[in-house]
């Protein structure tokens, strides 16, 4: 009983978070303007770079919540959106494949939440390159070799 409140007040917060994010993310036509282009292939590599024309940006639908434990509560709630960079016409694919995605990433936010990636300074270099990387190898998993990047768009840590 006495932990029905603050249950409570953390899925209040959690909502008026989501909404709080949901009306302040920049416009994405926006986005793709600023959006830094791929590295150009130099000729030396044997794997051609994706490029403008061959690649398109797919956005999950939905934000990851994953909550940070410390001794046995929840001592805060983690927010990200995510979005694939995949090959061209790969967009009703990755949403087809979307449950089995979110299924999969939370798997590995939720490991990199269980290892301390969330705590201190997590949105270091290292902490991100870390839980990027492990993104990319689940979705290469699912998607195959026309996934070619997971790009973090937003991420926000609401202590309790």
């Amino acid at each position: 009983m006495k932990f029905i409140l603050p249950l409570l007040l953390a899925l209040i917060g959690l909502g008026v978070g989501a909404g709080a994010g949901m009306f302040l993310k920049p416009d994405a036509d926006l986005a793709e303007d600023h959006a830094t282009p791929p590295p150009k292939n130099d000729g030396h590599s044997d794997h051609a770079e994706p490029t403008e024309d061959t690649v398109e940006f797919v956005k999950l639908n939905n934000q990851f919540i994953v909550p940070v434990v410390e001794n046995e509560r929840v001592s805060a709630l983690v927010v990200l959106s995510l979005s694939l960079e995949v090959d061209l016409d790969e967009r009703a694919r990755v949403y087809q494949l979307e449950p089995k995605l979110r299924d999969a990433f939370l798997s590995v936010m939720f490991d990199h939440a269980n290892s301390g990636g969330f705590r201190g300074v997590f949105t270091a270099s290292s902490n991100m390159s870390a839980l990027r990387l492990a993104l990319l190898e689940v979705a290469k998993k699912i998607l195959g070799p026309q996934v070619h990047d997971v790009l973090i768009i937003d991420l926000v840590r609401q202590d309790t």
